[in-house]
């Protein structure tokens, strides 16, 4: 991963993209470094992921309530304040929300399992 110097982030100023779930819809806001990317995401009421997800993610939750549905079947629910951490590869899941959410999602090279 390269080197990132100080600086701060205007997340007013980042354009919001699309992405179509299941149900619902997410709204993105992506900063890309090279090796790192941190998104500002936003998921509608009843969003459901359209797949389920292998990769790593530092996910914090900024505003309202989700559940990680992992493929075991075990649901994690994640509030205003919590954070869940996982590395690539070592669980598929995919997020839903009946009221909305806004997280920080931070991922990138450093939660490579190989």
């Amino acid at each position: 991963m390269s080197q990132i110097p100080f600086q701060t982030i205007n997340w007013s100023a980042i354009e919001k993209t699309e992405h179509q779930g299941e149900s619902g819809t997410a709204y993105w806001q992506t900063i890309q470094f090279p090796g790192l990317r941190i998104r500002l995401v936003e998921y509608s009421k009843g969003y459901l992921a359209d797949h389920w997800c292998q990769k790593g993610h530092i996910v914090h939750c900024l505003e309202g309530v989700f559940v990680s549905e992992l493929n075991t079947g075990e649901l994690v629910k994640l509030e205003k304040g919590g954070t869940y951490v996982v590395s690539d590869e070592l669980s598929s899941h995919r997020s839903v929300t009946e009221n909305g959410v806004k997280l920080l999602i931070v991922d990138g090279d450093f939660l490579k399992t190989d």
